[in-house]
């Protein structure tokens, strides 16, 4: 049987986090050639070694010019970019009320989340748009959707995000390009040091656990390959029924 990502070349930025060696190792296993960017070379070349990336490199996703250079060494090294999946934390501030909120907590997470997505999703864009072909790839807690107290700005974040990949998609869907998301939440294996929040999340869920790390992965590789071509503008729900959407 073909493997669902045969011969695709994908970038994961964040790809030194728990979630990005996860989807790394995933992505490989199915056949892509995976290059993880980030800004600590040790986790990188770790993680690298660990999956069989075929490159790391520490990029700074604040930095247009940086960004964009990256993606040209990878369709320089590769000859393509069909994947790109943004994993970068944002520095989330949770558990204030919101009234007792300072303005720049507010205002760090959706500002860095749509920097970062928006640098990464762009520079992606460009050269898919050129190959007629291309998936891009985000990820975010559905606090959107939830309406819980105490996300702080983990909500606005989210919706930022949401809504500009959203946008994304309409305009590159006639040129060929996906965009898709994924809505997880207190993925287990990220949250070893939590045991009581993973507890308070497994008794929040529809299915009573929090989602594992292999179902985000499993579901990421899906939407990038062929097996899910009619799918743009959406974003899968892999929260294990902490929101239902």
């Amino acid at each position: 049987m073909d493997k669902l990502l045969n011969g695709r070349n994908a970038v994961i930025y964040g790809g030194a986090g728990g979630i990005g060696t996860g989807v790394a190792r995933v992505f490989a296993r199915e056949g892509a050639r995976v290059f993880l960017a980030g800004r600590d070379r040790h986790r990188l070349e770790k993680v690298g070694k660990d999956v069989g990336a075929a490159g790391v490199a520490v990029v700074d996703a604040h930095d247009e010019d940086a960004v964009e250079e990256h993606v040209r060494d990878i369709v320089s090294a590769a000859g393509s970019l069909d994947i790109s999946f943004n994993l970068i934390g944002r520095g989330d501030v949770q558990g204030t009320p919101l009234i007792e909120m300072r303005l720049d907590d507010i205002l760090a997470a959706p500002v860095e989340g749509l920097r970062t997505n928006f640098l990464t999703a762009r520079a992606a864009a460009r050269q898919m748009v050129q190959q007629g072909n291309g998936v891009i790839l985000h990820l975010n807690s559905a606090s959107a959707h939830g309406h819980m107290p105490g996300m702080g700005s983990t909500g606005p974040a989210d919706a930022a995000v949401e809504t500009f990949m959203t946008y994304l998609a309409a305009e590159l869907g006639p040129q060929g390009v996906r965009v898709v998301g994924i809505h997880t939440a207190g993925v287990a294996e990220t949250m070893t040091e939590l045991p009581e929040a993973l507890e308070m999340i497994a008794g929040m869920s529809v299915l009573r656990r929090a989602p594992v790390l292999a179902e985000v992965a499993e579901t990421a590789a899906f939407l990038a390959s062929d097996r899910a071509s009619g799918v743009t503008g959406t974003v899968a729900n892999v929260t294990a029924g902490l929101v239902l959407r």
